[in-house]
């Protein structure tokens, strides 16, 4: 055998020694340290799990609280709107004329609805309810409001109307 043969035998061996050397044991230690880096980070996961439970359990008090800060429980907003209107104008002398059926609007994938309804009663009250369905409990904002001072002919008394445009988003 010439030193030619013996040094081309000795690198083909070689790289048939490092190619099983991988095989066998370089492999096998890279996905040992790929599962050992995933383990590390579960293990970190679960160290701040006490913590982020914590900080979970704060945030659904806090709106939860904000839910009966602005009276909205699990019903539509619809009911909600029609239920605070009903509890203040049996405690201030407004009557709820009439209630229709809110107005869907789509826009840039936002739906709007319109909600029309009539208030008679006397100008304060009805005033004092605009301001706390606006600004008390955040069902949307007042678009349009219009007072009408009418006769009933009948007992010959005037009354005030007042015509309601409340806008909300969702």
């Amino acid at each position: 055998m010439t030193n030619q043969n013996k040094n081309t035998v000795l690198v083909v061996g070689f790289i048939i020694v490092l190619t099983v050397c991988y095989q066998l044991a370089i492999s096998n230690t890279i996905v040992l340290k790929k599962q050992y880096n995933e383990l590390k980070q579960q293990e970190l996961l679960f160290k701040n799990a006490p913590k982020q439970l914590s900080l979970l359990k704060q945030k659904q008090n806090h709106y939860n609280r904000l839910l009966k800060k602005y009276q909205l429980d699990g019903s539509s907003l619809q009911n909600n709107l029609l239920k605070t209107i009903n509890t203040y104008s049996n405690t201030h002398d407004i009557k709820v004329v009439a209630f229709l059926e809110p107005h869907n609007t789509l826009k840039e994938d936002i739906i709007i609805k319109t909600y029309q309804f009539t208030l008679e009663g006397n100008y304060n009250g009805i005033l004092k309810l605009i301001h706390k369905l606006e600004q008390d409990t955040k069902f949307g904002e007042i678009k349009s409001l219009h007072f009408k001072k009418e006769k009933n002919y009948r007992t010959g008394k005037y009354y005030l109307q007042a015509k309601i445009l409340l806008k909300s988003f969702g």
